[in-house]
């Protein structure tokens, strides 16, 4: 069975690019426009790792993650934060919310393989 991942990002061009990238690695990719978008497309998927910015209208990344990790069929999936941000406590709060890593932006497509493949199980 192949995995799933939900990009969440409220830049159209960044989904597509990331999405393209999974997408090439056998992925099949749900996206999301910001977080509560996001929350809708999680219900009932077998998701197995999420991408997601930090700053997004409606809901932004930080709160996305605290509330999938409320969600037990989902506390355990490995979520990476693909950001802008690069300041320590931006990385703090990401973790302490529940993120499994943290990208900077612009991303170079090899190296979100390999963390991607790093903390998948």
């Amino acid at each position: 069975m192949g995995k799933t991942a939900l990009i969440v990002d409220d830049s159209t061009s960044m989904r597509q690019m990331v999405g393209f990238t999974l997408r090439e690695s056998g992925f099949t990719v749900l996206e999301g426009e910001n977080g509560k978008d996001a929350l809708g497309k999680l219900d009932g998927a077998a998701v197995q790792i999420i991408i997601t910015d930090l700053n997004m209208p409606v809901m932004d990344g930080i709160t996305f993650i605290k509330e999938v990790r409320t969600r037990p069929a989902h506390r355990f999936t490995p979520i990476l934060m693909l950001t802008t941000e690069s300041q320590d406590a931006s990385k703090q709060a990401g973790k302490a919310a529940g993120a499994t890593g943290w990208l900077v932006k612009p991303f170079d497509p090899e190296r979100l393989l390999q963390v991607v493949q790093k903390v998948l199980p």
